[in-house]
């Protein structure tokens, strides 16, 4: 009887049944471990070596809602105690992500401040009637992160933005309130990525 080799330079998967798909499983096992060694997000800290513990100041909330603005698909609105629901999202963010322990601000190595400047609710789909289908809520905030070993500013920006996008009609429909839990997460996750993590 005579038998056929192959080697692995004429490899492909007849042959892995002419020979028996047996013979290749270590292949295939190293295979599928490089390729979910490669898949997924690598993270390193922004912060320098010392920093271990955060302590997140309350928000202020300087927004002016008395402003007057011109442009029809920009809304003036406001959520009463909104500085306080950013300021929990934040310390949650920080919790979950974990690089950074929250602590009290005798304790900690940096401090993060940040007020509310403005919340606005923009306009973005309309139908044939001209009434509203979509639309955009922004929050903005100044944030500032400080070292204090070093009595130094890490980062700070003046018009920090968390957004969300949502339908008033429709399957996809959500109330303005959880679009604005929405766009306080994605606030919140913004600033946590900002003082941490290079993706």
């Amino acid at each position: 009887m005579r038998f056929k080799i192959y080697p692995y330079t004429d490899f492909n998967f007849l042959s892995m049944f002419k020979i028996g798909v047996g013979a290749y499983i270590p292949l295939l096992i190293i295979l599928l471990l490089i390729s979910f060694c490669g898949c997924g997000y690598t993270t390193r800290s922004l912060l320098p070596p010392h920093i271990k513990r955060i302590y997140v100041e309350n928000f202020e909330n300087a927004i002016d809602i008395t402003g007057e603005t011109s442009e029809r698909e920009v809304y003036k609105t406001y959520r009463p105690r909104l500085e306080l629901d950013v300021t929990k999202a934040v310390i949650d963010k920080f919790i979950y992500d974990g690089n950074l322990k929250i602590s009290m601000a005798e304790d900690a190595d940096v401090i993060l401040t940040g007020k509310l400047v403005d919340f606005k609710r923009e306009a973005l789909r309309y139908d044939e009637a001209d009434n509203i289908e979509q639309y955009r809520i922004i929050i903005l905030v100044s944030i500032k992160l400080k070292d204090i070993k070093e009595n130094k500013i890490l980062w700070q920006f003046d018009r920090f933005a968390g957004s969300y996008e949502y339908y008033t009609t429709g399957s996809q429909a959500k109330t303005e309130s959880t679009a604005i839990n929405e766009a306080i997460d994605d606030l919140a996750r913004r600033i946590v990525e900002q003082a941490i993590e290079i993706w």
